[in-house]
């Protein structure tokens, strides 16, 4: 039976955590790639372009490879815990960091490389470590951009369907989210049901939108 509230708390959940983990893990990457050079560098940018690009349900395919009871990532975890991520609200998280983490990297590399170098130089000039320089030039300078790749993300993890599906599961209280339970819900006939859910979701998502612009306004 469909919980529209809890499915709601579930998907704020999920994507918040997804968000949280896609903004330090994105921004890192779209630093690296914005200011470093190095072999390889094309094929990682292209590497992690992938899941926006590829359908969902295929890199659902790929996470139940990785994390499935014989995967090489989840067979040592089974066999060292007794646990496996699969079809938990856990495995709802992670898919939506995956799929949201192409956004994060974009708009954070080219909000890193919009920062003019000659900043950063005169830091390093000052003796200021690389580490220092980031987080008390770099980053101040490139935060509007930031801020736009994690409500880009959220909203994106917030309405993730495809890989969510498959390596959670579309399991009422439990691991259905939003996007689940308007699925289930057009697929049972309950057409007021669905309709209520996507008008939630439509205005989530909304707000979101204008609230990142309000603030790219007003800073």
């Amino acid at each position: 039976m469909i919980d529209p509230f809890f499915s709601f708390k579930l998907s704020l959940t999920v994507a918040s955590l997804a968000t949280a983990a896609v903004a330090l893990v994105g921004t890192a990457l779209g630093y690296i790639l914005a200011r470093s050079r190095f072999a390889g560098r094309d094929l990682l940018d292209a590497l992690l372009t992938l899941p926006l690009v590829l359908p969902p349900t295929v890199i659902g395919f790929y996470l139940l490879a990785v994390l499935g009871k014989k995967g090489w990532l989840g067979q040592p975890l089974y066999q060292w815990t007794g646990w496996t991520p699969l079809f938990t609200w856990q495995a709802a998280v992670i898919a939506a960091a995956v799929i949201a983490l192409p956004l994060m990297v974009k708009t954070s590399r080219a909000a890193i490389e919009s920062v003019d170098t000659t900043y950063e130089s005169v830091a390093y000039t000052l003796g200021k470590s690389r580490l220092e320089t980031l987080f008390k030039v770099t980053l101040p300078l490139a935060w509007k951009g930031l801020i736009a790749g994690v409500t880009l993300s959220f909203a994106r993890a917030l309405g993730e369907f495809g890989a969510t599906l498959m390596v959670a599961g579309n399991i009422p209280q439990r691991t259905q989210t939003m996007p689940l339970a308007i699925y289930q819900a057009t697929q049972t006939g309950e057409d007021g049901l669905a309709f209520g859910l996507v008008v939630l979701l439509t205005a989530t998502s909304f707000a979101l939108i204008v609230l990142l612009n309000r603030l790219k306004a007003r800073w």
